[in-house]
């Protein structure tokens, strides 16, 4: 069972992707309150940094780490997906000077959490976890965190990554 500030959650599903599975499609917020879907980022590899909230040291951590190691990268696209309010995505990007990054709210009704096998039911937030998917949605790389209070093992995503 996974962690969260040092006490077990209950994730609201089972339904946690695994490598070879088709990523499925969602819509979720931009920081700019438009709605954006996996299929509006078509033919990119990417990166789906997931984050329980991008105000925490983990979380901003995770978030830059991804976006400065992958910017140059061609065709690859680092999404960050969290349940924090766009007003805050936008004000954490201006602050870090990360205004490119992509970053997507699961607000509304955290039906990406639950399609994704990562919504913490106690509190609401995304459990931490990575996902990297090829031009066509296709999962190469997982990560799901059981110590949600814990960094990703930003090598192998990358190495991931830098495989395709």
């Amino acid at each position: 069972m996974p962690t969260f500030l040092g006490k077990p959650v209950t994730v609201a599903s089972d339904k946690q992707l695994q490598v070879g599975d088709l990523a499925h499609d969602f819509t979720l917020t931009t920081t700019d309150l438009t709605k954006k879907s996996l299929s509006d980022f078509a033919a990119k590899k990417k990166v789906l940094s997931i984050v329980p909230s991008i105000d925490t040291g983990i979380c901003s951590t995770q978030t830059r780490t991804f976006n400065q190691e992958l910017s140059e990268l061609a065709d690859t696209l680092v999404i960050t997906i969290s349940a924090d309010l766009p007003f805050a995505q936008r004000r954490w990007c201006g602050a870090q000077g990360l205004e490119d990054a992509v970053m997507l709210s699961d607000y509304y009704n955290n039906s990406f959490g639950r399609t994704y096998g990562v919504l913490m039911e106690e509190w609401h937030l995304l459990a931490r976890a990575v996902l990297v998917l090829d031009e066509n949605n296709k999962v190469v790389y997982t990560e799901y965190l059981k110590n949600i209070n814990s960094e990703p093992d930003y090598d192998a995503a990358l190495a991931a990554v830098k495989a395709l």
